[in-house]
């Protein structure tokens, strides 16, 4: 059958008798009158090098059999990390954030209200909890969006134009802030210590100046240590009258201190390692948290919700803080877009947290350090392998194989071959550190399996 007599099962109007009826209503003959303005040369003239139309059943099939070929981490042991970990997901979660009032297939965000203000206003509460702020907004994207808009934020209120950024940050988030925040506000990095892996401080020093709007580091680090210096930092910022800006893995505060607590202005991080599933291209969703400062509030670009008194005495409502300060508002003239953001996410992060409480966190904390240090001493006693800086870790650590002669890719593949995924090829990233893999434990990992991977590393060498 020709494709002008086709009518495509998923394709509103494509019965012939109606695209003759639409062409008749605006005055045409033909659908190709349509396309006149189009110059020859780019319209396309032989038929599509494309398969034949499959049944439902068949496509479904098809598609199986293309998902089927994933080596996923449910079939696999998986040490990989560096911004999308392995964490243990309550089934409430799920439950929840699957709910037909919550789940909707633009970001979370229903447009009617059954109770997703509240979900957002009681997950807000529960982050600010965590961090130790006040003000939490709804979810970016991921870590590397919220870490881009904090520093705008930073710039904004600080009327300054340059940003330091720790070096030991992940290079892909590296160059999101870089495209986020450019034309006019420059990046500079301020090195990282050879030994610890911490801050460089005499380079921190060297880099302050009366334009840096903010400094940036994470804590913990993507090389996994931690910063141990973060009160120093925050002080030698505010002294150059410059803001402290501290990105962080949520997941950490049950065992570690807050940011807030050591002088960080902003805080912001990714949701995924609270309640949020690990997805190929989503799963990650970014937060900041601030102080309740009028200055600071009336800077996020990201929406608020808050509690206010309605008509009838003694009743509140939840809703939107300061909306005028939007995009939503203001529209071109916003001082950012509020553009699309992960509510969802967000929700599933209040639950987690609702569910875990103050002791499971810090009950979750201690047991991946517990299990991330014994990895870390494991693999240390193979011959020529190690740990390669000297620092206190949290779930992650870079361990060196240079001595091996074997280089990561080797050992990875030979890895995969045997069930495990290895640690983050960091070669390429950080050619310094020579041939090294940043390696993940979380509280997923039992002792067997970081047996396994040692026992499976030590035959590989």
């Amino acid at each position: 059958m020709s494709q002008k007599h086709f009518a495509h099962p998923y394709i509103p109007n494509s019965a012939p008798e109606v695209k003759e009826q639409m062409l008749r209503e605006i005055g045409l003959t033909d659908i190709e009158e349509i396309y006149a303005d189009i110059p020859a040369e780019l319209r396309l003239k032989e038929a599509m090098n494309i398969p034949d139309a499959m049944t439902e059943y068949e496509l479904e099939r098809h598609v199986t059999k293309l998902m089927n070929k994933n080596i996923t981490t449910k079939e696999n042991i998986s040490f990989l990390g560096a911004g999308c970990w392995p964490h243990f997901i309550p089934a409430v979660c799920d439950e929840v954030n699957s709910r037909s009032e919550f789940l909707t297939a633009y970001a979370g965000e229903p447009y009617e209200d059954h109770g997703r203000f509240q979900a957002l206003f009681e997950y807000q509460s529960l982050v600010a909890e965590l961090v130790d702020m006040d003000v939490v907004n709804v979810p970016t994207f991921d870590w590397a969006q919220a870490a881009s808009t904090s520093l705008r934020m930073a710039a904004r209120i600080t009327q300054r134009t340059e940003l330091l950024v720790a070096r030991n940050i992940n290079p892909d988030k590296l160059l999101i802030i870089k495209n986020y925040t450019s034309p006019d506000l420059k990046v500079t990095l301020v090195d990282y210590q050879d030994e610890t892996g911490a801050l460089c401080l005499d380079d921190l020093k060297a880099a302050l100046n009366d334009n840096v709007a903010a400094v940036y580091f994470e804590n913990p680090t993507f090389l996994g240590t931690l910063e141990m210096n973060g009160q120093e930092i925050a002080d030698l910022a505010h002294a150059a009258g410059a803001l402290c800006v501290v990105g962080v893995d949520p997941i950490s505060l049950g065992v570690l201190e807050s940011p807030a607590n050591y002088g960080a202005d902003i805080v912001c991080g990714d949701l995924q390692p609270l309640g949020v599933h690990m997805h190929y291209g989503g799963g990650q969703s970014g937060f900041i948290a601030t102080h309740d400062d009028p200055t600071f509030v009336m800077e996020y670009p990201s929406r608020l919700f808050g509690i206010a008194p309605t008509e009838v005495e003694g009743e509140y409502g939840f809703g939107d803080v300061a909306y005028d300060r939007t995009s939503f508002a203001k529209r071109e003239k916003g001082k950012e877009s509020v553009g699309t953001q992960t509510a969802l996410w967000g929700i599933t992060a209040g639950v987690y947290l609702a569910t875990m409480g103050p002791y499971g966190m810090q009950e979750v904390g201690q047991g991946i350090m517990q299990r991330s240090q014994y990895a870390a001493k494991k693999l240390a006693e193979l011959p020529g392998v190690g740990v390669k800086f000297n620092a206190p870790f949290f779930k992650e650590f870079v361990v060196d194989f240079t001595q091996t002669g074997k280089t990561v890719k080797e050992i990875n593949e030979a890895l995969l071959a045997n069930g495990i995924f290895g640690g983050v090829d960091m070669s390429a990233h950080y050619p310094e550190l020579g041939q090294t893999a940043l390696y993940c434990v979380t509280e997923v990992h039992s002792k067997d399996e970081i047996d396994t991977l040692v026992a499976a590393v030590k035959s590989v060498l």
